[in-house]
């Protein structure tokens, strides 16, 4: 199935901008991934997969004996080797790799892949990632959440200027697929996707809209205090994100 962008599409693959390295999304996945017991560990080695400038790695690379990025597009290279520079982070690399593409031979005692699934040019490739890990090694990855009001990577959508229009993601995924710059999910579809292919999915919650885009305002405190006012949520209508961390099942290796 096709998903169509005429402004950032290349390769098959809508080219989407890194978030910033002080996001709050950024740093709620941060902190659930160290919530989670044993994901992280001075003895292992992390990969992100999908590592943009690396803003994840770099909250992550203390915790971690070794983290390679691996990113489809050299532009990113730069910013990731600089801030390495920067930061003096020793333990960290970038590989410019095509996993859906390019065989990878290299295995990982864990994964971060976010907001990358959405993106591929079939979602079954998270099984590169299944082969990719460690027996028993964890895979923690995000998605954009259907339920939420507004369009998270936009649509090209006839006679309208602008793209991110509010409940076009409820629309039947037929319909969504046709015309949208990147899938969208429920907790139950990526759930289901990463048990399809053996993974045994060991935590999942919703990420509650962070509200960064907003200029601060009285508007903005108020719903920071009083609607979104913790990092997760049951409410699906305030949640721009699936958050799902799943094992490797060893007996399928």
């Amino acid at each position: 199935m096709s998903l169509v962008d005429k402004t950032r599409f290349r390769d098959g693959h809508y080219v989407g901008l890194p978030a910033d390295f002080n996001d709050s999304f950024v740093r709620i996945r941060v902190k659930l991934l160290k919530q989670f017991p044993g994901f992280t560990g001075k003895d292992l080695h992390l990969a992100d997969v999908g590592c943009g400038n690396g803003n994840t790695v770099f909250l992550l690379n203390n915790d971690f004996r070794f983290c390679t990025g691996i990113d489809l597009f050299p532009e990113n290279e730069t910013v990731f080797r600089q801030t390495a520079l920067e930061r003096n982070c020793t333990n960290c690399e970038f590989i410019i790799k095509d996993i859906e593409k390019e065989e990878v031979t290299e295995q990982y005692d864990r994964i971060v892949c976010f907001e990358v699934i959405e993106h591929l040019r079939d979602e079954n490739s998270v099984s590169q990632l299944y082969r990719m890990l460690k027996p028993e090694g964890l895979l923690a990855v995000t998605v954009p959440h259907k339920w939420w009001i507004f369009e998270t990577h936009g649509a090209h959508l006839p006679f309208l200027p602008w793209n991110r229009v509010p409940f076009f993601s409820w629309l039947p995924r037929k319909w969504h697929e046709k015309w949208a710059n990147a899938r969208i999910y429920t907790r139950k579809r990526m759930i289901k996707l990463l048990q399809k292919h053996h993974f045994t999915v060991e935590y999942s919650c919703l990420i509650t809209a962070p509200l960064d885009v907003l200029k601060d305002s009285i508007f903005k405190r108020f719903m920071k205090k009083f609607v979104f006012r913790k990092p997760t949520t049951s409410n699906p209508f305030l949640a721009t994100n699936v958050f799902v961390i799943a094992r490797k099942n060893q007996m399928m290796t």
